[in-house]
Parts: structure tokens; C-alpha cells; sequence
């Protein structure tokens, strides 16, 4: 159990998939076979780990990935498709596609079907993730087989870091706007054209004043953060950008 399957070609299974309001059938081969992918496999859609790490971070980084060699990311899930939909629209993970094991029939040949039956979840994925080439696994990352939901090694950097070392990551980018504000526009903008992409903070909605105030200790919007610095509003940020 929970033991690496490197080496080894990936279960021949098929998905029962519905896209576009239609059912498909969907077959381990139309999925790996002349592929690279990156697959990551989690306990279940819409849980707090789940939403809150493993899937954004594989849809952050999903460009790079591409730019190394990678054809498609695959989150997998033993749940069934109306979930694995709706929890992809609710995390606007468009770089990600999603697999439902309803039944568990790939989970079970990667031998990575645990019980979840204390938190009522029945049989579900450990946590793990695996790079395939063309069918047959070359690498995989599995949590440790301890209590728990551990997180440690399955995530997007560790598996980024295993395809090349080297790849540059792109920056975290947070703004903390408010609608209507020409200065926020103009922020956005720049960064749009310079093609990086941003986390958006709107007053009102996902924030305060207070908590404006209490993070970059300003009273005006927007309010730019790369990588952890404070930079200030839209003018520092084209001074940043230009520099």
C-alpha cells in the first residue's frame, strides 16, 4: 500500500465524464498515451486543502509547466463528475483538467484507495502526485502514510522542481482595489500587458478599510504586493515595472 509504481504503465481505466452537458467516456489512453502530463491526485473537490493549496498552485504554475515539456495537468478525485465540474468553476482553475474515479476503479490500480470512513468519505485518493510520459510513470511524490491529510511533497513546486530546477516561477501578485477606481484600472492594465498575472482584493468584497489599512498601512487604492513587498499604488507600481 502506498508503495511507488515508477516504471510502470498507468491503470488502464475509463472515466465517465460529462463535458458540455454531455456524458463521455474518457480512456486512460486518450488521457497519457503520447503525452507528458502531470497528474495530482487529492481526498476530494471543495475540501480546505484541496481549494486552498494543491489545485491553485498547479493552475498558477500551469504556464510554466507548459513551457518545460508538459502537455496537460489532471486533478483526480474519486468523486463523481458534477462535483469535480462545479468545483473546478468555483476555483477558475482553467489551466487544470479534471478526472472523476467515481468509482475508484484508477485509484484502486495505483493501489492508492485508502478509507476515509471517519470523516465519512468512504473509500477516496490519498494524496499524491506522478509525472507521465506517454503511459508510463517516471516519477511520483507520495504523501507520507501518516494520520491525517498530510501536505508535503505531492505540490506543484516539488514536481516543478523534479522536471528542471532551474524553471523560473512567476511572481505572486496581490492587489487590494475598489470598484470604480481609475488608479486600480491603470494598475491592472500595466500588469495585463505585461502579461503577469495578479490575485485581485476588492473592498467591499473580499476586504475592509480596516484590513486595507492593517496590511499596507495606506487609506487609498490600489495597493500593489509583489512577492511579499509592499510597492505601493499604480505609480510606484509602472516605477517598478519600468525599473
Amino acid at each position: 500500500m502506498l508503495e511507488s509504481r515508477e516504471g510502470q504503465q498507468v491503470p488502464s481505466v475509463t472515466f465517465h465524464a460529462r463535458r458540455n452537458d454531455e456524458w463521455q467516456e474518457i480512456s486512460s489512453d486518450a488521457l497519457f498515451k503520447g503525452k507528458n502530463v502531470v497528474l495530482f491526485a487529492l481526498p476530494g473537490a471543495f475540501t480546505p486543502t484541496c481549494s486552498s493549496a494543491h489545485l491553485p498552485r498547479y493552475n498558477e504554475l500551469a504556464p510554466i509547466f507548459k513551457q518545460n515539456g508538459i502537455d496537460d495537468i489532471i486533478c483526480l478525485s474519486v468523486n463523481d463528475t458534477f462535483v469535480m465540474n462545479a468545483w473546478l468553476a468555483d476555483q477558475e482553475a482553467e489551466n487544470i483538467t479534471v478526472v472523476p474515479d467515481g468509482n475508484g476503479e484508477f485509484t484502486a490500480g495505483m493501489n492508492m484507495l485508502v478509507d476515509k470512513n471517519e470523516l465519512g468519505f468512504g473509500k477516496r485518493s490519498w494524496r499524491y502526485s506522478m509525472l507521465v510520459r506517454d503511459g508510463v510513470i517516471e516519477k511520483m511524490f507520495i504523501e507520507p502514510n501518516k494520520p491525517g491529510d498530510p501536505f508535503e511533497v505531492s505540490d506543484a513546486d516539488t514536481m516543478l522542481e523534479y522536471i528542471n530546477k532551474d524553471a523560473k516561477k512567476p511572481d505572486s501578485v496581490s492587489l487590494i482595489t475598489k470598484p470604480g477606481c481609475p488608479f486600480c484600472a491603470r494598475a491592472k492594465k500595466a500588469l495585463r500587458e505585461r502579461q503577469i498575472r495578479f490575485e485581485e482584493i476588492v473592498l467591499g468584497k473580499d476586504a475592509t478599510t480596516v484590513s486595507l489599512k492593517a496590511i499596507s498601512g495606506a487609506t487609498t487604492v490600489p495597493q500593489v504586493f509583489i512577492n511579499g513587498q509592499h510597492i505601493g499604488g499604480s505609480d510606484e507600481l509602472l516605477s517598478f515595472l519600468e525599473a
